[in-house]
């Protein structure tokens, strides 16, 4: 029987916490979005350029991410145990790590990234390359940035308040667009014209949060003794998690990169069309992208107090959320296609295949996707972690990129192939998802 009274979170928790954050990713993808519109008036070079670093860029912040997600995963559990000393360890060696870690990364791409970009982006016209190399240039140095605002994030996510975490984005994001129409219709500056606004952006959120985190936040707070050491055996415990996350969305995002390079044979107008159905498809994954966290935060703090029925119940509850208000939000961004597509300075030959492109995605996206992502990160949040990520590297190298490259260059769809790969491997990933949720062998894993 139900004991519906004893729920760890009400319905009116579960909202404070969805709501906001999707309002954040919202601005998040909008500024994505806002970033490709502004820069087509430059040229589908421009679009095209920083279309392809975006895919390489991508790389980095899902290292970034993953290494956050294991972090939010431990400071969760502790939290549903009411260590609280422990999570404030936790969430000071995450900053500590992850300001060495994205300093280190920084520190490799900025000699190499040219050379790097010519070996994954070769093929490419020469005016593509150099909105390529001038747009990764500047990028690098919101690494560090993007590394420490995602730590923050996670102890405001941990604590489920993401309210914070969304005003931090209204006026990031704000200074963002600004800086946009600045940079490109004032001062024309092309591609540094978006570059520089998303860097400046970055890093005011990065000193924002840092800021708040030193504040206590339901007994949970950055603590400068702990961010100054070095302790293995909590580092450990994070990157059990961040590790193999860490490994699956480079690997997944390789795979992105390479089927860039594959999207580059295809001519100017399909790059552009990818693109800009890339900005619109970050949008309509906007459900998924924030019912990520919630399962984490959720299903992290029941199986924290080795709850498996509340987490059983979470599981059903969340997925139903996500599932429902993903089938809206698909549909909703699809009728608004038209039209978005319309104000974008590209031909009619690209316009037409965005269309196509984003039927494809968002059909699957409503339903598939919810099941691929976010309900994989509740099992990894009860520590199925090793399940989650070689399923994902399966699908993702066995799926995604074979029939990507069997679709687009053998069946010669073009990017239609590879969108229709894409949307194969969430397919697949969410059936063995549940079934493994079915199978409970993920009740008997441990974080900490």
């Amino acid at each position: 029987m139900e004991h519906t009274l004893n729920r760890r979170f009400t319905n009116r928790q579960l909202s404070i916490m969805i709501i906001p954050l999707f309002l954040e990713q919202l601005l998040v993808m909008l500024v994505g979005l806002a970033d490709t519109f502004v820069i087509s008036f430059v040229g589908e070079a421009a679009v095209s350029g920083v279309s392809l670093v975006n895919s390489f860029n991508t790389i980095f912040i899902f290292l970034f991410t993953a290494l956050a997600s294991g972090g939010a995963i431990v400071v969760s559990q502790y939290i549903g145990k009411k260590w609280l000393n422990e999570a404030n360890e936790a969430i000071s060696q995450l900053l500590m790590i992850s300001i060495v870690f994205s300093l280190a990364i920084s520190i490799l791409i900025l000699p190499f990234g040219k050379p790097l970009l010519n070996l994954i982006f070769g093929s490419v016209e020469p005016d593509v390359m150099q909105a390529c190399i001038t747009y990764l240039k500047i990028s690098v140095y919101s690494y560090p940035a993007l590394a420490i605002y995602n730590a923050g994030a996670s102890l405001y996510r941990s604590i489920g308040k993401t309210n914070t975490t969304m005003i931090i984005s209204i006026i990031s994001n704000i200074i963002n667009v600004i800086g946009n129409l600045i940079g490109v219709f004032i001062l024309n500056a092309g591609v540094a014209g978006v570059a520089y606004p998303s860097l400046i952006a970055r890093v005011f959120s990065a000193l924002v949060i840092t800021i708040l985190c030193f504040k206590e936040h339901d007994g949970v707070r950055y603590i400068m003794k702990y961010i100054c050491k070095w302790n293995q055996t909590m580092l450990n415990r994070m990157l059990r998690i961040a590790i193999p996350n860490g490994i699956e969305s480079g690997i997944f995002q390789f795979v992105k990169v390479a089927l860039s390079s594959v999207v580059a044979l295809f001519g100017t107008y399909q790059i552009a069309a990818n693109g800009i159905a890339q900005s619109i498809w970050s949008v309509a994954s906007l459900v998924s992208v924030t019912m990520g966290p919630i399962f984490i935060t959720v299903i992290g703090q029941c199986m924290g107090l080795r709850d498996i029925e509340q987490a059983k119940y979470y599981f059903k509850k969340l997925t139903w959320i996500a599932i429902t208000f993903s089938f809206a939000w698909n549909a909703l961004i699809f009728i608004t296609t038209p039209f978005i597509v319309n104000v974008f300075s590209v031909s009619k030959e690209a316009k037409h295949l965005i269309i196509w492109l984003v039927l494809i995605h968002n059909l699957f996206n409503a339903f598939a996707f919810p099941l691929a992502d976010p309900f994989g990160k509740g099992l990894r949040a009860a520590g199925d972690v090793k399940y989650t990520t070689v399923v994902s590297l399966i699908t993702t190298i066995g799926v995604r990129l074979v029939f990507s490259i069997l679709f687009s260059i053998v069946f010669q769809w073009g990017v239609i192939g590879i969108a229709c790969a894409m949307c194969f491997d969430w397919s697949v990933r969410a059936l063995l998802f549940y079934k493994r949720y079915q199978s409970e062998k993920w009740q008997y894993f441990n974080v900490i």
